[in-house]
């Protein structure tokens, strides 16, 4: 299984959207985040009329025997509500069991640094033991997704060692379940179905908008698979032989593909985001900028572009964004050279075509 190559893409969609240029919390393309792979809470989902999903489905079909083995992983980011607080009375200690009053607020600055709320986000996966592919029909296989919640406080202090505020992150408990069937539908030709559901209750739905819920939901969710003694069918470009039975296969939110090397199909990547079979990270790309849409060479000018106060604020905002800014301002000349562009290679055309 080409897992390497698999978790290269899956990253990128992992973040995707995850910050847009002008990669500042203030910019209004960054005021509603997270629109890929999201699976909200089911009594949500049944209150917006499925107009949020709260499910995932992958199907793919599978050319194997009894000794196929499938594996595996789905990953997805949970995010993390970051809030800001001034202490009422600054203190020089805390006691470790005890915390402060403050007052949340929309800015603070400490120590020459401004600090503000941001959703952050940590990666999250859940693997599930190697299945055999023949077994899979015989019924089905589960595994829960729990984490729980958790809520943790960074004091701020002044140069001189005073404590003048807090930053408060917060997670929400999740819980869901992913359950892998399968189905022999022709002789050594399998159909494997992964269902992914987010089963995290909540208090109530009244009242509740998309920002709150989003607390409670998995976010970039997509699938990686893997079979040993088999191949996955594309379901871009299925064997003739095989079309019929790929048109069956119904995907819901999601899509896969094969990713490897062009002519490996022993790794399946299921992903928010539709991709061609064999996507590939750009080898000149000098690291994520959370945008697959747009071209490396103009965010990185871009970037460059912006104003010492945007940069302060970029960088003040959210680690990741920090490290992208580090990144590309110091980034070599020979490196933004080569984003300018490659020759893949030529073909010849046609006499008498343009």
């Amino acid at each position: 299984m080409n897992l390497r190559a698999a978790d290269q893409i899956a990253k990128a969609v992992l973040y995707e959207g995850y910050m847009l240029y002008p990669y500042r919390p203030s910019s209004v393309k960054n005021q509603q985040r997270w629109n890929f792979g999201v699976l909200c809470p089911e009594s949500y989902s049944a209150a917006q009329n499925g107009n949020e999903a709260s499910t995932m489905q992958t199907e793919c079909l599978v050319v194997g025997s009894s000794r196929t083995a499938l594996h595996v992983r789905v990953r997805f980011l949970q995010l993390v509500e970051r809030t800001i607080g001034e202490l009422s009375t600054p203190a020089s200690e805390v006691p470790a069991d005890q915390v402060p009053e403050f007052r949340l607020v929309d800015r603070l600055a400490v120590d020459g640094r401004i600090h503000q709320p941001w959703q952050e986000a940590v990666e999250r996966e859940v693997g599930l033991p190697m299945s055999n592919i023949e077994a899979l029909g015989r019924g089905p296989v589960s595994q829960s997704i729990r984490f729980p919640r958790e809520k943790q406080f960074e004091f701020l202090r002044e140069p001189g060692g005073l404590i003048v505020g807090v930053t408060v992150r917060e997670q929400e408990a999740l819980s869901g379940v992913v359950k892998i069937t399968g189905e022999a539908v022709e002789d050594q030709v399998f159909k494997i179905r992964v269902h992914i559901s987010n089963t995290t209750p909540l208090a109530t739905t009244s009242g509740t908008n998309r920002q709150e819920v989003l607390l409670s939901s998995l976010v970039s969710v997509h699938t990686v698979l893997g079979v040993q003694d088999g191949s996955f069918v594309s379901q871009f470009a299925p064997a003739e032989k095989l079309v019929e039975l790929a048109a069956r296969c119904t995907n819901v939110g999601t899509w896969p593909v094969l990713v490897g090397v062009e002519g490996e199909s022993d790794t399946m990547l299921s992903s928010p985001i539709i991709l061609y079979d064999y996507p590939q990270i750009a080898p000149e790309s000098a690291g994520d900028l959370f945008d697959g849409t747009e071209i490396d060479e103009i965010l990185s000018l871009r970037i460059m572009t912006l104003t010492e106060e945007e940069k302060r604020e970029m960088s003040q905002s959210d680690e990741r964004a920090r490290a992208m800014l580090e990144r590309t301002e110091s980034m070599p000349v020979e490196q933004l050279m080569k984003l300018h562009g490659v020759l893949r290679g030529l073909r010849s055309a046609k006499e008498g075509t343009l």
